[in-house]
C-alpha cells in the first residue's frame, strides 16, 4: 500500500522556544508550538486550564438585560419556553436550561423542531404552538440568529424572545432579530471566547442567572458545576475548538461526566459498553452519535427525555432505543455514501456536489454525515443534497481554505433558507433552482480554490523512534488532553519500522494488526489495502498513541492512520 494522503511534518520549533528542555519536555514543547502557542504565558494558560477562572458572562452586552427579563418572568410565574436545535449541541443546551429552570421552581416548556418537517431554526408554526401553551418568553438555544422574521412574529403576539446562539449572524445589522441576543460571534461583542458551542453560550446564561440568584455561594458553585457534564458533551459534539474557555469547560466537564448523577446519561453511557474513563474521543464517537441519532432517525425529543429521565428502567429502555437508532443510522449512512461516491467519482470541480435519486431519497438526518465523509475522502468542500417534502435539503462540510457560509451568501437568491459555520452548513432550495445553484457555487469554488492543492493531508507533529514509545510518553501526552478541534491528538511518524507479526481482525477480517518490535499497531478497515505486506518488511507509519486496556492489563498501542 502506498501512502493515501500527503504527509506534512510541522517545522522544527525554534531553539529559543524549546530552550534547554530535553526528552519528553522537548517533545511537548514541539507539540505546543505546532498548536500555535508562542509564549510562556500562552503555554501556562493552556496546560493549567482547569485552574483558570471562567470569563464573566456579563461581558456579553445583552446578558444583564437577559437575566433581568428571565427573573421578571420567573417571579411573575409566567411560562418560559426553551427552543432548541435538534443536534447534540442543541439538545444538551435545552437539557441544561430545563434543569436550571426546574431547580428555580419554574415549569419550563421545551420545543425542538422536527428535522425533516420543520428544519433548522425558529419557525412560525412552532411559535404558534408555544404561544398556545402560554409562552410568555421564548429562549432559543443553539439557533435563532438568522430568524428576524420569526422573532418579529412572536413579539407581535406579545411573547418576548431572547436569542442565544453561536452561529454566524447575518452580515447586515438590520437583518439581526429585534430582541436581546447573546452570541459571541456578533461584531459588537468583546467576549474573549468567540468559539463557544451553543451549549457553552447557554451555560454562560445559566452562570449569569445563578450568580444573580439568592442561593448561598457554595450552592451556586455546586449548581454551576453540575451542569458541566452537558457542556462537555455538547461542546465536543459540535466540533468547536477545544482551546481557551472551551478547553476549561470540557476539562472540568469531563470530571463531572465521569461521575454524573444523571440517570439518563448513566444509561446512555452504559449502552455504549464504555467501562473505562470517559474522554473527549468517547464523547465524539460513542456518546454524541447516539444523541444525534434521535433527530437523524426520529425526533430530538427522544434524546431530550432520556437525558432528563430520573427513572432507571425508563432510562434504560430509552437508551436502548437510541442505541438501535444509531445502528440504523450507520446502515443508512453507508448505503447513501455508496451512491454519493459513484457521483463524486465523476466530479471534476473544486467542490463535490451529490444529490439523492428521485425514487430513493436519502434520509435528511444523514446528509451531513455523507458530506463529512466525502469532504474527508477528497479534501474538497462537499455538499450532499436530498429530496424531502417537495423541496431539496442540503448539508455541507468544508476544508480550512473554503468558507461555506460565504459561499451560500453568494447563492442566497436561489436558497429558501441557509445557515451554519465556515466549516459546516445547512440549506434548502426549490428544484427549479438546482441547476443555477450548481453553476453559481461551482464558479465561486473555482474562483476561491483554483490555486489550492486539493489533496488530503495528514499533519505530522514529530518523528519518533519506536524505542521512544512507552507508558511515560503516553502519560506525558495526556497533559495536552482533552483532544479535539483546534487541539488534535498528536500524530507521529516512524520510518523503517520492521513488521514482526501480522493478524487480521474483525468479522470479515477487514482490520489488520501489526507488531513492530514490542508494540502493536492496529489499522482499521485497511486489511485488503495492506495485503502485500509480509513479516520482515519495513514500513513508514503515521499514527497516534492509544492505551489498550484488556483483562486488567494496560499497554500502549498505535492507532495507524497511514502506512507505506
Amino acid at each position: 500500500m502506498t501512502q493515501s494522503r500527503k504527509w506534512q511534518t510541522y517545522p522544527q520549533a525554534p531553539a529559543d522556544f524549546l530552550g534547554k528542555k530535553s526528552g519528553l519536555e522537548r517533545l511537548l514543547g514541539q507539540l505546543l508550538y505546532n498548536r500555535g502557542f508562542k509564549t510562556a504565558e500562552e503555554i501556562e494558560n493552556f496546560l493549567r486550564a482547569d485552574e483558570k477562572p471562567l470569563h464573566d458572562p456579563f461581558i456579553f452586552q445583552d446578558m444583564g438585560k437577559a437575566v433581568e427579563v428571565i427573573i421578571k418572568h420567573i417571579k411573575a410565574g409566567k411560562k418560559i419556553f426553551i427552543y432548541g436545535d435538534y443536534d447534540a449541541d442543541g439538545i444538551t443546551s435545552s437539557v441544561l436550561l430545563y434543569d436550571l429552570f426546574s431547580i428555580f421552581k419554574t415549569d419550563p416548556g421545551v420545543y425542538m423542531p422536527d428535522r425533516v418537517s420543520e428544519g433548522y431554526g425558529l419557525n412560525k408554526g412552532a411559535v404558534d404552538k408555544m404561544v398556545e401553551e402560554g409562552a410568555s418568553l421564548i429562549i432559543t438555544v443553539d439557533t435563532g440568529i438568522r430568524n428576524k422574521e420569526e422573532v418579529d412574529y412572536a413579539r407581535k403576539q406579545g411573547t418576548e424572545v431572547i436569542v442565544t446562539d453561536h452561529h454566524t449572524p447575518p452580515e447586515k445589522k438590520e437583518d439581526l432579530p429585534d430582541c436581546l441576543i447573546v452570541d459571541p460571534v456578533l461584531k459588537r461583542e468583546e467576549y474573549p471566547c468567540k468559539k463557544l458551542a451553543g451549549v457553552g453560550v447557554a451555560y454562560k446564561l445559566a452562570q449569569a442567572l445563578v450568580s444573580e440568584s439568592t442561593l448561598e455561594e457554595n450552592k451556586k458553585k455546586i449548581l454551576q458545576e453540575r451542569l458541566l457534564d452537558l457542556v462537555a458533551i455538547g461542546t465536543v459534539a459540535d466540533c468547536v475548538e477545544l482551546t481557551g474557555e472551551n478547553r476549561i469547560l470540557v476539562k472540568r466537564g469531563l470530571k463531572v461526566l465521569n461521575h454524573t448523577g444523571r440517570v439518563g446519561l448513566q444509561e446512555l453511557i452504559n449502552s455504549t459498553g464504555l467501562k473505562d474513563k470517559i474522554d473527549s474521543w468517547n464523547i465524539g464517537f460513542q456518546i454524541a452519535p447516539r444523541i444525534n441519532a434521535s433527530s437523524r432517525m426520529d425526533h430530538a425529543a427522544r434524546a431530550f427525555y432520556l437525558l432528563i429521565s430520573r427513572d432507571r428502567s425508563e432510562a434504560k429502555e430509552k437508551a436502548g432505543d437510541l442505541n438501535e437508532k444509531n445502528s440504523s443510522r450507520q446502515r443508512e449512512t453507508e448505503k447513501a455514501l455508496a451512491e454519493a461516491l459513484e457521483q463524486a467519482g465523476e466530479e471534476k470541480s473544486e467542490i463535490i456536489i451529490t444529490v439523492s435519486k428521485n425514487k430513493n431519497p436519502w434520509p435528511e438526518g444523514i446528509i451531513g454525515l455523507v458530506a463529512g465523509r466525502l469532504n474527508s475522502l477528497y479534501y474538497r468542500p462537499a455538499l450532499a443534497i436530498t429530496r424531502s417534502g417537495g423541496e431539496l435539503k442540503g448539508s455541507g462540510r468544508s476544508i480550512e481554505e473554503f468558507n461555506l457560509v460565504k459561499a451560500l451568501e453568494e447563492t442566497k437568491d436561489l436558497l429558501s433558507n441557509y445557515g451554519g459555520h465556515p466549516a459546516a452548513c445547512g440549506f434548502s432550495l426549490e428544484e427549479k433552482n438546482l441547476d443555477k445553484f450548481f453553476k453559481k457555487i461551482r464558479d465561486y469554488a473555482h474562483q476561491k480554490l483554483r490555486k489550492t492543492e486539493l489533496l488530503p493531508k495528514i499533519k505530522i507533529d514529530a518523528e519518533l523512534d519506536m524505542k521512544e514509545i512507552d507508558g511515560d510518553l503516553f502519560n506525558s501526552l495526556e497533559k495536552l488532553a482533552p483532544f479535539g478541534e483546534g487541539n488534535p491528538k498528536p500524530v507521529f511518524l516512524s520510518r523503517g519500522a520492521q513488521i514482526r507479526d501480522m493478524i487480521r481482525m474483525g468479522k470479515k477480517g477487514e482490520h489488520i494488526k501489526f507488531r513492530f518490535n514490542g508494540i502493536w499497531g492496529i489499522f482499521f478497515g485497511q486489511s485488503e489495502n495492506c495485503s502485500h505486506f509480509k513479516i520482515g518488511d519495513k514500513a513508514d507509519i503515521v499514527y497516534y498513541l492509544d492505551m489498550n486496556n484488556f483483562n486488567g492489563k494496560s499497554e500502549v498501542q498505535l492507532k495507524i492512520i497511514d502506512i507505506s
